[in-house]
């Protein structure tokens, strides 16, 4: 058996009721939930019983995903599971970084929401929107956006899913030519054309921030970084230090290369994927992309136990 990777679920996979169920099983879990909302109140309440419509604004979709997120893998770690490498999709990469050591649950969280509020200030002066775009590979998926006008190639989801980013109408006019080209053009859950231009504002408040004393510390383990697939610099110096923290930064506004971080993974001789935080997608896409891979979920108690038992845990530990 190869290694274990956990990767954090980002914005989109939100839903209600997400990880209340775990939270009351278990301590470690409900412990993270406990921080949240002492910095951020209300963040429990909002995950455990706040309507689909409350939970998609990003101003609270990316502080509720990150506590659902880091809980899970918690309640992991609690179990005596330590994965070898992880990997958090979009906002699930400060949640990555937090539970690699980087951050302090606490600075974590201070940290996500100030993203969210940085990007949820950015969509509303560049109104925006998602589509993922199914069944054409990434360079069709190129071409298409590039023909529809202010749209971007944002997600590289698997081979055969890559999201675009982009002005409302330009995205109706690719949803046009998806069809055309055999292809299939869904909305995405979210608020804004997130990791396109449309977000340079929030990229750049953001790497203000972190310059401020907020920049990422060296990880305990690798973190495979959304922008570049590698993993993030994990020496003490000045000069790693300000690369993390242009990473982190500049993520916002740029493509997430998620086929590129599961193949890196794979190469590291990762062999089971263990998404932590609200929803199934990132399973899906790791089966849609690495073959022969064990892809499990873990938000809810009885996943839990699915994940201890394809270990060959006891989950009495």
């Amino acid at each position: 058996m190869g290694g274990v990777a956990f990767l954090f679920a980002g914005q989109g996979a939100q839903h209600p009721g997400m990880c209340a169920e775990l939270a009351a099983a278990e301590p470690a879990a409900r412990a993270v939930f406990e921080i949240a909302d002492a910095v951020r109140p209300g963040t429990s309440a909002q995950c455990f019983e706040g309507t689909q419509e409350e939970l998609n604004s990003t101003a609270n979709t990316q502080p509720c995903v990150f506590a659902a997120d880091l809980a899970c893998a918690r309640a992991l770690a609690a179990h005596g599971i330590a994965p070898a490498a992880v990997a958090g999709f979009s906002l699930g990469e400060v949640a990555a970084l937090t539970f690699a050591g980087s951050y302090t649950d606490e600075e974590g969280f201070e940290l996500v929401c100030r993203r969210a509020a940085l990007m949820a200030e950015a969509a509303e002066e560049n109104p925006g929107a998602m589509r993922a775009i199914l069944k054409l590979d990434a360079a069709t998926v190129e071409e298409l956006a590039a023909q529809a006008g202010e749209a971007w190639p944002v997600n590289y989801n698997s081979p055969q899913q890559t999201v675009v980013a982009g002005a409302p109408a330009a995205l109706e006019t690719l949803d046009e030519l998806v069809r055309a080209a055999k292809g299939r053009s869904m909305p995405v859950a979210v608020s804004g054309a997130f990791h396109s231009p449309y977000m340079a504002p929030a990229a750049e408040a953001l790497a203000a921030y972190l310059a401020e004393g907020h920049a990422p510390t060296a990880p305990q383990l690798p973190v495979i970084a959304n922008r570049t697939a590698e993993a993030y610099p994990a020496g003490s110096g000045e000069q790693d230090g300000a690369a993390r923290a242009g990473l982190l930064a500049s993520q916002v506004a740029n493509p997430v290369q998620w086929v590129r971080t599961l193949e890196e993974l794979e190469r590291r001789g990762i062999d089971t994927f263990i998404e932590v935080g609200p929803g199934k997608t990132l399973t899906g896409l790791v089966k849609r992309t690495l073959k022969g891979a064990t892809a499990l979920p873990c938000e809810t108690p009885d996943q839990l136990a699915d994940v201890l038992d394809a270990l060959g845990i006891d989950s009495a530990n």
